[in-house]
């Protein structure tokens, strides 16, 4: 059976960086708080955990003082900083550049349009991390909304700023933005900002022509990752024996009945050393070895 992991799947460089991040620290300090989970990745977690990173949730974080704490790429909200800095806690900032350009173009949208009684409108996941952060820079004020049906919360009279999460599906915002601009009422201003980061989004026609060339894929990662089930859905339009799984203990034999070859890739938060071991049990257990 030929197995092959995909050479252009992995961490993007928004988690290259905050694990380095957390790595050099950790080599030295030996512990480390960490808000929230560093990568939807619960493998990736373990592994760091194991170094001494300690996940923290928002409440544990609003009881800390004296300490350091790294900050994900995912990014956070204002009040996060100004709570470190009442209360010494030393941050390690590693949020996305990308997902910092977006915040700041967030910020200067709400600003700009506060007196015109101008909408954000945030294509995402409600109480994912980087909405969390993005809605922050509007002093939780943007109206989120997770598909196209929940347009119907904008107010087509007033002026529109829409956003998207960078970890989105492209074709889901357009169409979104299609909607709007089919609804907004005449004259009132409209502004469309695809923020759909392109480490993801690059990787489509990749994973398209990736998926069509095996048997069997596997899609390995963390079930928490929007840009993982965004990316598998593609694997799965071209390739319908493609499984998402994050743990060896999903994987089950019967999907391999007749495949000659298994293809095996993953989110911007699936580690390569993930991978080859989901390659190393395909191999082992169909007595093959590269």
């Amino acid at each position: 059976m030929i197995v092959e992991i995909d050479k252009k799947s992995g961490f993007c460089f928004g988690v290259i960086n905050a694990i380095r991040e957390a790595e050099t620290e950790l080599a030295t300090a030996g512990n480390l708080y960490c808000l929230g989970d560093i990568v939807h990745n619960g493998k990736e977690v373990e592994r760091l955990e194991k170094m001494g990173l300690k996940s923290i949730s928002k409440e544990e974080f609003f009881k800390l003082k004296n300490c350091k704490v790294l900050i994900r790429a995912h990014g956070e909200p204002p009040e996060t900083y100004e709570f470190a800095r009442q209360n010494n806690i030393e941050l390690i900032d590693a949020t996305c550049p990308v997902v910092i350009t977006l915040q700041e173009r967030v910020k200067k949208s709400y600003e700009s349009h506060a007196s015109e009684s101008g909408q954000i409108v945030i294509y995402g996941k409600k109480g994912h991390a980087e909405i969390e952060g993005l809605n922050g820079q509007t002093n939780h004020n943007a109206i989120v909304i997770e598909s196209i049906a929940e347009t119907d919360k904008i107010d087509m009279s007033r002026p529109v700023s829409l956003y998207s999460q960078t970890t989105k599906r492209v074709e889901d915002f357009h169409a979104i933005a299609d909607k709007v601009k089919a609804s907004i009422a005449p004259g009132v201003a409209l502004e469309i900002k695809d923020t759909i980061c392109r480490q993801v989004s690059n990787r489509v026609p990749h994973l398209r022509e990736f998926a069509r060339k095996f048997d069997v894929v596997l899609f390995v990662s963390g079930k928490k990752s929007s840009n993982g089930l965004y990316l598998y859905t593609i694997c799965k339009e071209e390739n319908p024996q493609t499984y998402i799984v994050a743990d060896i203990a999903e994987l089950n034999e019967e999907w391999f009945s007749g495949a000659k070859s298994v293809g095996i890739c993953g989110a911007t938060s699936t580690p390569v050393w993930l991978m080859e071991e989901f390659a190393g049990w395909v191999n082992t257990n169909f007595n093959e070895v590269l």
